[in-house]
């Protein structure tokens, strides 16, 4: 089961994870998405800015430019100064944590329901599961609703969790 994938997949009913919003899905589809070709779900078809490109063509019976190159210009400008932003502020990044060494692992399908049904089995609510762990509530709120991977939690907030609650969450 791919985290990401490395361009080689095909989407073919194989259980590949989009590569936008990580929903598990067999039926993905090529789509260029800011410039990069990813596999995506149905929901994230949409983004897809190649067939944008060619509404706007068959629509506007131009060459298709009309407002797509400042509009790229943008972006692209808009990502470059996130980046330089963020590329030399330490104060950006935890003091002490080390994300190479705090990866996620690959985690079990529905893991989000697993972990909230074994907390509540527990009788412990999430302020009280954090407090213990000594985690951020909204790392547990991520886990639960099954959005680890877009919210960044560490790897070691799942096996904290894993091991608190008793449940399998990692995919071996």
């Amino acid at each position: 089961m791919a985290k990401y994938s490395t361009g080689s997949g095909g989407g073919g009913g194989d259980g590949d994870s989009c590569e936008l919003c990580g929903r598990s899905t067999g039926n993905l589809r090529r789509a260029n998405v800011a410039g990069a070709e990813l596999l995506v779900c149905s929901d994230c078809a949409p983004h897809d800015d190649s067939k944008k490109r060619n509404d706007s063509t068959s629509q506007s019976g131009s060459d298709g430019h009309d407002g797509e190159t400042p509009r790229r210009k943008r972006a692209a400008q808009q990502q470059a100064r996130m980046y330089d932003q963020t590329k030399g502020d330490a104060a950006h990044w935890e003091e002490g944590t080390d994300y190479e060494e705090d990866q996620l692992p690959y985690l079990v399908t529905g893991y989000g329901e697993r972990v909230e049904s074994a907390r509540q089995d527990a009788g412990l609510t999430v302020e009280e599961l954090a407090a213990e762990l000594d985690v951020d509530e909204s790392d547990i709120d991520a886990v639960e609703q099954g959005r680890a991977t877009r919210a960044g939690v560490g790897g070691s907030v799942v096996r904290a969790l894993e091991e608190r609650l008793d449940v399998e969450l990692v995919d071996e």
